[in-house]
């Protein structure tokens, strides 16, 4: 491209020579201090129309679509068209050199049929002559650059070379700047999308707070019996059995506390509170999750096995909640029946806590992407949230753990969160 300017510089007298050596050495200059796209665009027609002595210049890009043409500046026509006047590529003027990547030159537009007449635009009425040279960056048209006149004009070798050179130089100019600009605005969008889904999920989590304490308060009430003022009762086995049901039904509610407490947390770049880490007895923890979840392991086997008296440094509220996760996740895919187990050990220095179950495992290419937020691998045994694996990773993540998927021996999947030993006995 650098060649090819250069050999349509060096074909104009020495005079017009410099002077366009001094508007292509201006442009390269706008393209890195020009505040704004906009700013740069409209220089750039600017000091072409000037350069080239005419009346009017435009600047048409082409579409992503490859299908129009679309003012993105002009000096002289009716700027409020800018992004609105459209020709179809391969039609008019304009739509031809973007095709052929040629120029075209026309000395009487009234009389050309290949003069397309655009709404909102009008040119017949005032325009005489027009030259049009493609930008084309990499032999992709990137869009076409347009000067006209009033008066009649035959536009020479010399202007048409001008004006070649000026658009070979703003090709990769402009292309780089809608790289740049598409990409900051896809950014922005997803910025704005993640900002309106944390925002919902954070109002629906708060929520859920007050029918969680209603419930609280109605369990509370259907929990309470009648005295019994020194007599011993005639069905203790039942108040029993109901006292064990009011506990339970706490537990429940105290979960989907932590629960609610873990969304919120998943959705921060980083939790409000630093964790409190200390030294927790593994095994102690693990028979208390799963003592919490029997009634949600009540059609799956369930064999918990490891090191006696092992302890990690952990968060022991935010340990619990990611095996909770993680035990609930392979009650959802794993079929009925089946055995899920929970195993611990000690790994050079490191607990290992895994949970695995029989089901039907997760390709490699999703062990990354089952992490992600709202990331979810439908089965015929269950659809997930796409929420608990995310949130579990982040709470292991904020105190320092780490946690994977690896496939089975047989088959099924297999979460291990590794966590530092603390004393290993």
């Amino acid at each position: 491209m650098v060649r090819r300017m250069e050999d349509r510089v060096e074909g104009l007298p020495g005079t017009d020579q410099l002077e366009q050596l001094r508007f292509l050495h201006e442009v390269a200059r706008l393209a890195t201090t020009a505040r704004t796209w906009d700013e740069l665009l409209e220089t750039v027609v600017d000091g072409t129309r000037d350069a080239l002595h005419a009346d009017v210049s435009s600047l048409y890009l082409l579409d992503r679509d490859g299908a129009y043409l679309t003012l993105a500046a002009t000096n002289g026509l009716d700027r409020f068209q800018i992004g609105r006047a459209r020709v179809p590529f391969g039609e008019g003027v304009t739509g031809r050199v973007a095709a052929a990547q040629q120029p075209m030159a026309i000395p009487d537009v009234k009389a050309d049929p290949r003069f397309l007449w655009v709404r909102g635009l009008d040119q017949r009425r005032f325009v005489s002559s027009m030259l049009s040279v493609p930008l084309s960056w990499h032999d992709q048209t990137v869009g076409v650059l347009n000067v006209q006149t009033e008066r009649p004009r035959d536009f020479s070798p010399p202007d048409v070379a001008q004006l070649s050179a000026i658009a070979d130089l703003l090709a990769g100019i402009v292309e780089k700047g809608r790289q740049q600009t598409e990409a900051e605005a896809r950014v922005e969008a997803l910025k704005a999308i993640d900002e309106a889904r944390t925002e919902l999920i954070a109002l629906v989590t708060h929520e859920l707070r007050t029918p969680l304490a209603v419930v609280r308060a109605y369990a509370d009430l259907l929990a309470e019996e009648p005295g019994l003022a020194g007599r011993q009762s005639r069905d203790l086995e039942r108040r029993q059995t109901r006292a064990a049901w009011h506990h339970a039904t706490l537990e429940q509610i105290e979960r989907l506390d932590r629960l609610v407490d873990s969304i919120l947390a998943s959705v921060r770049v980083v939790p409000d509170d630093d964790p409190a880490v200390v030294p927790v007895d593994v095994e102690a923890l693990v028979h208390e999750v799963l003592m919490s979840l029997r009634p949600l392991l009540g059609h799956h086997r369930v064999a918990a096995v490891g090191a006696q008296r092992l302890h990690a440094l952990a968060d022991p509220p935010r340990l619990r909640q990611i095996v909770e996760h993680l035990v609930e996740n392979a009650v959802k895919y794993a079929p009925s029946e089946t055995t899920i187990s929970v195993d611990w050990s000690l790994v050079e220095g490191i607990v290992h806590l895994g949970v695995s179950d029989e089901g039907p495992g997760i390709p490699d290419e999703w062990r990354e992407r089952i992490f992600e937020p709202y990331a979810r691998r439908d089965t015929h045994t269950a659809r997930g949230s796409g929420i608990g694996l995310y949130a579990a990773k982040r709470l292991g993540e904020s105190m320092g753990a780490r946690l994977w998927c690896e496939p089975t021996r047989t088959h099924g999947a297999r979460f291990v969160v590794a966590l530092p030993a603390a004393v290993a006995i």
